[in-house]
């Protein structure tokens, strides 16, 4: 029973499988995902939760409904251009032997993120408002037997959002203020190889075995698991002045239970080895698995100054607590123990300053810079996030087609500081090395009002 016992605490804690249901994509702090509006992207965000001409306020900050008017539809769409390659090395066996296969190749691709929203304003002062968006995702995927296969293979995480919003001014032309209720879903499918030569390696009983090596064996398991979940947020609008207006939002944070399976290919003859004595326990068995996940809370401040008639200056400032973030969990229906990874990531800040001027009635062009933090660190940091403080450099334009039709036009390039991971597991396994990472985000909108 020693033996079964050792086996099955190197099926759960050797294998890492947790940090994948919790890690994301690098558009924003974590896995964040703030391209909800092309009209935003523009100006990096700048002025956000102030902007009253963006029915992306139904999220970003309800209370900004209330100084619209009449009926606003909008469809955005954003195409994320994310690369990273990876340029470092791996050791197995404690620093023994090479890693073996390429870097993984380029572990990004092209995603387009939509959203959609609509806002009713009536005369008797309150707003109404609807908006599907994806304010969290990921994708990426590494080639087979690359040598960090152990650490990551394919990440696909989904959180769409339906949020229903209403506002109503407090004083006319003023002071507002908007609450919403968010219905969530996520939906997460992860997968990584499993070095079964190292974990057969690791028993006296079975290191005999021919086949009893560090990467001589390799298998894959991929976990896949999905949760409703449900969230709010409230905001305020204020204009102080003629020139200058003020916005403030809050978004909660959302608990997901995700639930789902996990899918074993073992080699056949390990998988002989597990079913013989004294391996009785069903050890490595697809079967079913849950896991919490908490997604953090958002402050946000935005402000706008009209300068001139022709030109505005815009800003905004945003905490995200991604603190919320302290450990996952997996819970395995099968014998194996619970799985857990330390993450301890940090809350983050996001800066961006922007400017918008308008050239003629038909056309407007904007810019912004921003300053973006990275909640991760390089002590528990890995392939599936190779995370980092990044900068955002974007421009933008709004073609007025007519007095209800109009286009928009945004362009992102997101930079990040010398991404790097130096990530080790249980089985003895070691990736680091820089990565060589970038991000293009190219969005587009029509806004009809009527």
């Amino acid at each position: 029973m020693q033996h079964v016992h050792r086996i099955t605490r190197l099926s759960a804690l050797a294998l890492g499988i947790t940090g994948a249901l919790a890690l994301g994509q690098v558009h924003a702090s974590g896995f964040q995902l703030k391209e909800n509006s092309a009209k935003g992207l523009g100006s990096a965000f700048a002025g956000t939760a102030a902007k009253t001409d963006d029915a992306s306020a139904v999220t970003n900050n309800p209370a900004a409904m209330a100084r619209m008017s009449g009926t606003t539809v909008q469809v955005d769409v954003t195409a994320i251009d994310l690369s990273y390659q990876f340029e470092g090395t791996g050791t197995a066996a404690n620093g023994a032997m090479p890693l073996t296969g390429g870097d993984g190749g380029n572990a990004g691709d092209v995603t387009p993120v939509p959203a959609m929203s609509v806002v009713h304003k009536f005369d008797n002062g309150l707003a109404l408002g609807a908006m599907v968006s994806a304010p969290f995702g990921l994708k990426t995927e590494y080639e087979d037997g690359w040598q960090g296969r152990y650490f990551a293979h394919t990440s696909d995480v989904k959180i769409v959002d339906l949020t229903l919003s209403a506002a109503v001014d407090v004083i006319p032309e003023k002071l507002s203020v908007g609450v919403g209720a968010i219905f969530s879903r996520a939906d997460v499918t992860l997968s990584k190889s499993v070095d079964f030569g190292t974990i057969l390696f690791s028993n006296p009983a079975t290191r005999p075995l021919p086949f009893a090596r560090p990467q001589a064996r390799d298998g894959f398991v991929e976990v896949q698991g999905d949760d409703n979940g449900f969230g709010w947020l409230v905001g305020v609008h204020a204009q102080p002045t003629e020139k200058l207006t003020v916005g403030l939002s809050y978004r909660s944070e959302i608990d997901y239970d995700l639930e789902g399976t996990v899918d074993w290919t073992v080699p056949t003859d390990v998988a002989a080895v597990f079913g013989s004595s004294p391996f009785t326990a069903p050890l490595f068995k697809d079967g079913n698995v849950t896991a919490a996940l908490t997604t953090p809370s958002i402050l946000s401040l935005g402000a706008t100054y009209q300068v001139t008639d022709s030109f505005k200056l815009m800003a905004s400032w945003a905490e995200t607590k991604w603190s919320s973030l302290r450990e996952v969990r997996i819970n395995f229906v099968n014998p194996d123990p619970d799985a857990v990874e330390d993450f301890a990531w940090r809350d983050t800040e996001f800066m961006s300053l922007g400017g918008e001027f308008k050239l003629n009635d038909a056309w407007t062009l904007r810019a912004g810079v921003a300053y973006d933090e990275t909640p991760t660190h390089i002590e528990t940091r890995t392939p599936r996030l190779p995370d980092a403080d990044r900068l955002w450099y974007s421009i933008g334009a709004t073609w007025a087609f007519s007095d209800a039709l109009e286009l928009n036009f945004g362009y992102a390039r997101l930079e990040p500081k010398d991404p790097e991971v130096d990530s080790h597991d249980n089985q003895g396994h070691r990736l680091t090395g820089p990565f060589d990472g970038y991000a293009n985000l190219l969005a587009f909108s029509a806004q009809y009002k009527f």
